[in-house]
Parts: C-alpha cells; structure tokens; sequence
C-alpha cells in the first residue's frame, strides 16, 4: 500500500500559513483542521496552517513524514439516523518541534499572511511559569512561547499595527483567552518588555474566549482494520471523531468577516458573549453526564448508551433534562430542547463506548459544578425540590459508599474524600449520613441542608435504595 504524502495523493496546492496552531493531537486535528478545511473547501478561505508540538515529545514528526496529511472519520447519530464519513484532511502545511529547531519556529512570526494562532495544550497548558525566560530555547510553558512569538512578530514587523494576530485559545477553562491575555502581560512585565510591545499586544491583537464541543476518541485502535480497508494508503494518523461540531467564539462583527463560517453549514457562532452556551453545555450535556453515572451504576448499567436506551433508567435521565435542568436555564426553550436532543443522539452514539466506570472520576466536584446549580435554581424558581436531580444526588452518595450488591464500586477521586466518605458511612443513621454529606461546605461551597425538605429527602431516598434497589425505591416516590 502507498504511503500518504502529498506526492503519492497528488496534492500539490501550496496554502499560505494564516495559522500557527499550538498542538498536535487529536482533538486539534478533528476539530480545528477539520472547521478551517471546510471555510477553504466553501469559501475559499486559502489559509494553511504550521503546527507547533507545545511539549518535549510529540507527534510533529509523524506529521511531517505524512506531509501533515491524514484521515478524518466521523461517526455518529444523526436525527436518529446513524452517519460516517470521511476526509483527508490536507491544510497542515509544516509541522515544527521547537525543541529541535527554535529558529524554525521563531521564523513563523515573519510570515506576512499570518493572521491567526489557535491552541490547545490541555487545560494545564495555560500556565505562568516565572522560571521561563525571554533567551530560553524554547520557554516550558505555552503562554511563554506564544510571547516570545508574538515580540519577534512585533520586532520584525517593527510594531506595524496590521500585523497583529487574532487569538483563540481552545483549552478547555472559562474564560481561556482573558487568562492568556493576563499570562502573556505577565511575561511583559518579567522580561521588562517595552511599553510599545505591551501597547500592540493590547490594541493590534485581539484575543477571543472559545467553547469547543466534539468527543475525539482519537485514533481507533479497536477499528483500525476496518477504516485502513477504506483507504487507498497507509495512513498512520488516522482520527475518529463524533459527527457533532460545535465552536462558540466571542467576538464582534469583525471577526465574522475574518471568520466567514456563517457561510458554511458548520455550527460556529461568533457572539458577543458566550457563557449562556457554556451554562447549556455545562448543565444539560455535563450535568446528566454526571447525573446519570452513579444512578445508572447501582442500577447495573455499563455505558452511556445502554442508560440511555434503557426501559427504566433512559426516560429517568430523559425528564431529569427537559423537565428539571431545561427550566433552570434562560436561553429560549425551543434553542434549548434542539441542543437537549442532539446531547441524546451523542449519548446514542453507537460508535463511541463511554464506560460510565470510566467517568466516574471526581464525581463530587463534578456534581458540584454540573448539576448542583441546576438543583439550586430549580428550588428557587419552583419554591420545590427536583425529584430526579434529588434522587440521582442520593446515588451519588450512596455511590461514595464503595460497595453495591456486594461488588466494589469505581470509586475514584481525592483519597482524603474517599476517607471521609467512607467514615460518613460508618457513622450511623441515614439521617446522619446525609446531614454530614449535605454539610460539607467544603465539597458544595455552603451547608445544603438548609434548602428545605433536602436533607429529609436525601435520607428517605438513601433508605429506600438500600431496601429496595434502584427502581423500585424510585418508583416509590411517585
């Protein structure tokens, strides 16, 4: 079988680099790669990209040995009906280690059609390092690196106000870009940096906070002989992805002429704020996420999709959305419902298997950020408790307990919370249980138990999953 290459595919355009893109990995190249191929492919976009490997170790170099090709699949559940597709994604125009060639890489900042620096480098990536300096070959931390990029920019170009970027950080924290902003001033400041190089960063550039949505399971170990099948080369980079796309940028009118993606089919919205969609994102896909693991676990499911699709625990899950989380929100009803259905085709996905065991990690802090405050607001705007969302809280304790049926459950999270956890349970009635749970202003951020009726609730709940199980105790509410 032919290598991929741009030789052997017969791929000869030569783009223009409009992109530097800090990383490498999967979720960069089924996502980012993918949104710009369609504005070149739709709208004649014309804009390459130069790939920066943000770490030591990496896969830039696989990358250029492909000549920064590769294959893109993408499977999902599509208006109830199951979708794949593929394509060759081709605008990656080089791929730099900067830890083997720095000069390659500073030389990016004197491309003159350069206009955009996209990133993902993990969560942790956004970090200020003070040890990282300005003569560093390269600095550790991403933010450093993009400074030092952007003052060669500015030295080259001589502080020309047209050469400034557009920056759209992908990491997945609130408020990515306004922290990028904030770090790269930081190394301003460290590296005694002039004034007129602080000014162009804060007039000539602009930087825009981004929501990102696409499970990327990466490549497919699993399927890897059925896609290779589909393919006329040997493709060693080969990604999967889901079929859902969304990309929530902030930003204004003129961005949206820089970004035409409004005349494409792909769901990318520039607005001028962008947290009621991570609100939606955050409560309805997260939250029934979390939701529904320890509950659909005691129940005695294995994945996503069978809890999704099962007789008793799907509807449950089902209703916790529409009729308890959707009604917390202040986005449109109808806005909401769509996006409520599409997180249930993703859920449905036949072609990703989300072990619930799996994302059981940190469930507390989870449920904290996910589901509490759909809880919260549900009893101020009802003046009444949210029966699911209660129940699935009382699984989620009864979860903490480590053993169901006897069998060890996925406990997995912080070991001085397992401990407390486990002391809780050995400390008496379930009245007491779930008052010390519901007290732990250190997990909840204040005492639950003066919502009213809560902690009775949890208690009544805790016992009746301990009598009768799952279903039935459920069932006994109603």
């Amino acid at each position: 079988m032919r290598k991929l290459n741009r030789k052997n595919t017969g791929i000869s355009t030569n783009l223009p680099i409009k992109i530097i893109q800090f990383g490498e990995g999967n979720f960069l190249r089924a996502f980012v790669e993918y949104a710009f191929q369609i504005l070149n492919n739709e709208v004649g976009f014309n804009a390459g990209i130069a790939v920066i490997q943000p770490i030591d170790k990496g896969m830039v170099s696989m990358l250029n040995d492909q000549d920064g090709l590769y294959t893109l699949f993408s499977k999902g559940i599509l208006n109830g009906k199951e979708v794949e597709e593929k394509e060759l994604i081709t605008n990656i125009i080089k791929g730099i280690d900067p830890y083997i060639d720095y000069n390659a890489y500073l030389n990016l900042a004197k491309e003159e059609e350069l206009e955009f620096i996209v990133s993902n480098t993990t969560e942790a990536g956004i970090s200020y390092v003070a040890s990282d300096t300005l003569e560093m070959t390269p600095p550790s931390s991403f933010p450093a690196k993009l400074t030092r990029l952007l003052f060669e920019r500015f030295t080259h170009f001589n502080g020309a106000e047209d050469k400034g970027l557009t920056i759209i950080p992908c990491e997945l924290i609130n408020h990515n870009s306004d922290t990028l902003k904030q770090i790269i001033l930081d190394y301003v400041s460290l590296w005694n940096l002039s004034e007129d190089f602080e000014h162009w960063i804060l007039n000539s550039c602009s930087f825009h906070n981004t929501l990102v949505d696409r499970i990327v399971p990466g490549y497919p170990h699993d399927q890897i002989e059925g896609y290779n099948k589909q393919l006329e080369y040997q493709d060693n980079l080969i990604v999967s992805a889901e079929t859902f796309f969304l990309w929530v940028i902030e930003g204004d009118a003129s961005l949206k002429e820089k970004l035409p993606f409004h005349k494409t089919n792909l769901d990318v919205k520039i607005v001028a704020d962008m947290q009621p969609f991570r609100t939606r994102k955050v409560r309805i896909l997260n939250g029934a996420h979390t939701a529904m693991v320890p509950f659909s676990i005691l129940y005695g499911n294995e994945t996503v999709k069978e809890s999704i699709e099962e007789s008793f625990t799907g509807p449950f899950i089902r209703s916790l959305v529409f009729d308890e989380i959707i009604p917390t929100l202040d986005m449109k009803k109808e806005e909401l419902e769509i996006f409520a259905e599409a997180v249930f085709d993703r859920f449905r996905n036949p072609f990703i298997k989300h072990q619930l065991a799996s994302i059981a990690l940190n469930s507390i802090s989870k449920f904290k950020v996910r589901v509490l405050p759909s809880l919260l607001e549900y009893v101020k705007r009802t003046d009444s408790l949210p029966t699911r969302t209660v129940f699935a809280f009382a699984c989620l304790i009864r979860f903490y307990k480590g053993s169901w049926d006897g069998k060890q459950l996925p406990v997995n999270d912080d070991k001085e919370i397992v401990a407390e956890m486990s002391a809780i349970w050995k400390s008496g009635s379930m009245e007491d249980i779930a008052f010390q749970v519901l007290g732990k202003t250190a997990y909840w951020d204040e005492d639950l138990n003066k919502i009213e009726g809560l902690t009775e609730a949890i208690a009544t709940y805790l016992q009746r999953i301990d009598e009768y199980g799952i279903k039935e105790a459920f069932s006994k509410l109603s």
